[in-house]
C-alpha cells in the first residue's frame, strides 16, 4: 500500500516542474512555505497575511490555468464544468485567502477563524494540490490518500530540517 501512495505523492511533487507554465505558480508556494516554516509557529496577524497571500496566489494560478485550458478547447469556457471539484476547491481557497489576508491587515479575526493565522499546513496542501488544481492531474482517491498520509511525515521532516535555522 505504501508503494502506490509514495508513487502518487512523488507524482504530485514532480509534475508541476515538468510544465514550464506551472513553475511560476509552484515556486512561490515553496518559497512561501519555507519562509513560514522559519517564522514562529504561533498564529499571528503576520502569518495570516502570509497565509492569505499564499492561498490567493495558488487560487489565482488555478484560475489562470483553467482559463488557459478553456482557450485550448473549441468551445472555451462553456465547455468547463463550473460546479466541479476543482472549481469548488479553487473558490474555497480564494475565499479563505481573502479572509486571511483581510484578517491579518485588520488585526482581527472573525469569530472562530483564528485558524487563519496558522500557515504551515496551508503551504503543504497548496503545493500538493497544485498539479491537480492546475488541471495536469485528475482527482483520484490514491492522490487524496497520498496527500493525507504524507502530511505528518513531511511536516516533521521539514520541521526538523529547518530547526537549526528557525528563530527561537
Amino acid at each position: 500500500m505504501a508503494g502506490p501512495l509514495a508513487a502518487s505523492f512523488w507524482e504530485l511533487l514532480r509534475v508541476p516542474f515538468q510544465h514550464a507554465e506551472l513553475i511560476w505558480g509552484i515556486v512561490p508556494l515553496y518559497f512561501s512555505w519555507m519562509v513560514t516554516e522559519l517564522t514562529t509557529s504561533k498564529p499571528s496577524y503576520q502569518t495570516a497575511i502570509q497565509t492569505g497571500f499564499a492561498l490567493l496566489w495558488a487560487g489565482a494560478q488555478w484560475v489562470w490555468q483553467a482559463g488557459a485550458a478553456a482557450s485550448r478547447t473549441p468551445s472555451g469556457w462553456n465547455h468547463l464544468h463550473l460546479v466541479s471539484l476543482n472549481s469548488l476547491v479553487t473558490l474555497v481557497v480564494l475565499a479563505l485567502g481573502a479572509l486571511a489576508l483581510w484578517s491579518g491587515l485588520r488585526h482581527r479575526y472573525p469569530h472562530g477563524m483564528q485558524f487563519l493565522g496558522h500557515t504551515r499546513f496551508a503551504g503543504y496542501f497548496m503545493i500538493t494540490l497544485f498539479p491537480i488544481q492546475a488541471g495536469r492531474l485528475a482527482w483520484t482517491w490514491d492522490r487524496a490518500a497520498a496527500i493525507a498520509v504524507f502530511t505528518i511525515p513531511v511536516w516533521a521532516l521539514v520541521h526538523l530540517m529547518l530547526w537549526p535555522l528557525r528563530r527561537r
